[in-house]
């Protein structure tokens, strides 16, 4: 695999806000044309007012792992954001099997081509679940691929997402054909966004994505989590505009 490094300390809870943090995983290999590409994973926990935990995209999980969230709270909802976010999941149930699961519309259909095996309990929607509406708002973004749902935790304004915009950091890509790739794919840092050959899942759908982009921009984040690559931290609605520009237009 190409040498891409992971963002270390990983499996080791890091507060990004008040009842908020992210963790980092180990660099995977991608499946994409008959080529495992190497992505840095990151999940996202929010402690809800009540203490349960609202678990973003779950990474592999370890002991070291487990030992960190529990210390935060009790996992209760396990999120499989999107059609390509979803294999961690079924290691969390059996170590939780309390939690309730929700996934993208998709998910499942998708998991069942590729021979993987996992059931959920609900699919998200355009509007909060019960469990958490009130303190997470969301948005679902539908593509003919891929369908991916964006939170947004309103009491930090924390927006999470997955795949929808990618930004990756030259300084942690060793490999010459990956960093030119990763250029290629438009998802490099300083200038990350939604991966050019991915856009092509939305252009039967550009008017609804619009509409859900500006949801986002319109909540008005003052912190991005991004499952690949660097956050954004300042900026973010501005962020946000030239990340999605080629929506926007």
């Amino acid at each position: 695999m190409f040498s891409v490094e992971p963002y270390a300390p990983l499996d080791t809870a890091k507060q990004i806000a008040p009842d908020v943090w992210i963790f980092d995983g180990p660099v995977i290999g991608f499946q994409y044309c008959g080529v495992k590409l190497p992505f840095p994973t990151r999940m996202t926990v929010i402690r809800l007012a009540n203490g349960k935990l609202f678990i973003h995209s779950p990474i592999r999980l370890t002991d070291a792992l487990k030992t960190e969230v529990d210390a935060l709270g009790e996992v209760a909802y396990l999120i499989a954001p999107n059609t390509i976010h979803y294999a961690g999941v079924s290691d969390w149930q059996k170590a939780y099997p309390n939690a309730t699961a929700y996934c993208a519309p998709g998910v499942i259909k998708r998991a069942k081509s590729v021979g993987i095996s996992i059931s959920f309990d609900a699919e998200l929607a355009d509007t909060p679940e019960a469990e958490w509406a009130g303190e997470i708002e969301q948005v679902l973004v539908r593509g003919s691929y891929l369908n991916e749902a964006v939170f947004f935790h309103k009491t930090s304004k924390t927006l999470i997402l997955t795949d929808l915009i990618e930004n990756f950091e030259v300084a942690k890509i060793h490999n010459p054909i990956w960093r030119f790739m990763v250029k290629l794919f438009g998802t490099m840092d300083p200038h990350g966004s939604t991966p050019r050959d991915m856009r092509l899942t939305f252009a039967g759908h550009r008017d609804a994505m619009r509409k859900a982009v500006e949801t986002m921009i319109g909540w008005n984040p003052d912190y991005v989590v991004l499952a690949h690559g660097r956050c954004y931290d300042t900026n973010c609605v501005a962020e946000l505009k030239r990340a999605f520009s080629w929506v926007l237009k």
